[in-house]
Parts: C-alpha cells; structure tokens; sequence
C-alpha cells in the first residue's frame, strides 16, 4: 500500500476514504480529541462503509486513526447536550449500533490498526473488524457501568462471542483499563507491534487478504460471523459454496495449483 494513504495528518474533521489498488483505508481525524466520534462521524462512517461495500474493486479495508489515541469512543457530550434538548438520546445510540454492524457485515475483509488506546464504543467499533493490530503501551477501557449505561445488543453479542463471557464480563462489569498485553491473552489484539511498525504489519496483512478469492472470502466471512452468533443458515452457505464452486476464481485456483504458481482473482 502506497505510503501516501497511511500517512499521518493534522486536519482535524470527519473520518476520511482513501483508495489504493484493492485496499481501502478509513482514517478517524480528530487527534486533539482523541478521536472521539462525533454524531455526523457516524453518518460519514456508514456512508464511507456502504462506498467500500460498493466497490468490487476493493477487497480489503483498513480502519485506524490519526495521532496518539485510536478512539476515545462517542462524544458523551453530544448525547448529554442531544438528552437535554430532546429528551431522548436513543436516536444516536441506534445509529453507533447501526453503523458498527454495518462494519461487521462488511463484504471484504477488515483490519482496525489500533495506533493507541481505546475507550468506550469504539472498542466495539474495533471489535467489528476481523483483526486487531494494536500498539504497545496501548490500554483499552469499556466505562458503560461507570456511566449507568446497559450496552446495545450487537455489542454485547460481539463482546461474548468473540471474547469469552468471562472476558466480556471483565471489562463491562470493572470498567477497568486493560494493558495491551491481557488484550492479546483474551483475544482482543491478534498482535502488539512497536508503533512504528503499526502500519507496514497492517499493509502486510491487508497484501495477504487481498490476494485471495474474492468471493470466497466473503462466504467465509459472512459464515464465521453468522456461526459465532449462533445464526448460521445451511441454505445461505449452501448457495455461496455453490456460486463459489461455479466461479472463474475457482477454475483459475486450479489452474494455478497444476501450474504451480499464484492465482490471479477477479472477483468472478
């Protein structure tokens, strides 16, 4: 991935796009912050979602963030300012919900390049990527008990499914911060690498998940997340093994496997 799409920036402002070959990159812009997300980020960030998913030409995603912090979570703020004016805040809370599984059902394969701590929604916003890459010295804290809030269904869902009711119940229940190395140990991080290295191990891993059948990977994405929710459907799987089975990308695997060399995918 071009060096020019990881690059580091100091505008501050809604969650950016940027596109190189087959990669994309959502980038959160609000360093001084922490990058706390604020409520026109979330129309931003599912209108950049539904650009990614739109594509064909994309076949992975790299979410990260600007400056020290990866996201300090969702303007408290705003839902408190938003709670007074109107007497209901459950507007916003549905739309974080929306927009974080909108990044779960993301057709291509997704990264979150966790380049520092993270708080409150957005390590659910994290946890919606297929992988973690965090840095060292990063910390992870989940307030919801310290702020009188139940948390949404998805995110508690996601939370056991892919972390382990006793790790869920950790991090909701104490509202303690968690070091980067207990976040690799329950499963939260599948690596710690130095700061410096955050990008060039996210690129690396994006190059790898790119280079494989489009299709499939979005089968098996979509089969892993239904399994770990306990809602995997036997015909969905059955139609996507069979459009898989049926595809030009699986006539050239083969190809490449007798003539022993990589495959090139299109997506067909």
């Amino acid at each position: 991935m071009a060096d020019a799409v990881f690059a580091e920036s100091v505008q501050s402002g809604p969650p950016t796009l940027e596109i190189v070959d087959a990669r994309a990159v959502v980038r959160l812009h609000r360093p001084a912050q922490h990058n706390r997300i604020e409520p026109y980020d979330l129309v931003v960030l599912e209108q950049l979602f539904g650009r990614v998913d739109a594509d064909p030409g994309i076949r992975v995603m790299v979410l990260t963030a600007t400056g020290k912090s990866f996201s300090s979570g969702f303007h408290i703020g705003a839902l408190v300012e938003r709670q007074a004016a109107e007497g209901d805040d459950d507007h916003d809370r549905d739309l974080f919900e929306r927009v974080v599984d909108r990044l779960e059902q993301l057709r291509v394969p997704t990264i979150a390049a966790l380049n520092g701590s993270v708080y409150g929604g957005a390590t659910d916003l994290a946890l919606a990527c297929d992988f973690r890459v965090g840095v060292e010295g990063m910390r992870l804290v989940m307030p919801a008990a310290r702020l009188g809030i139940v948390y949404y269904e998805s995110g508690i869902r996601r939370y056991v499914s892919r972390l382990g009711i006793a790790a869920a119940k950790k991090l909701f229940l104490t509202a303690q911060p968690i070091d980067s190395s207990e976040l690799l140990r329950i499963g939260y991080l599948d690596e710690i690498v130095p700061a410096d290295e955050l990008m060039a191990r996210a690129e690396a891993m994006a190059a790898i998940l790119a280079a494989n059948a489009p299709l499939a990977l979005a089968g098996l994405k979509q089969a892993i997340n239904a399994a770990a929710a306990g809602a995997l459907d036997r015909d969905r799987l059955a139609l996507a093994r069979a459009r898989c089975a049926a595809s030009a990308d699986h006539q050239e695997a083969l190809r490449a496997w007798a003539e022993k060399r990589a495959p090139t995918f299109t997506g067909r």
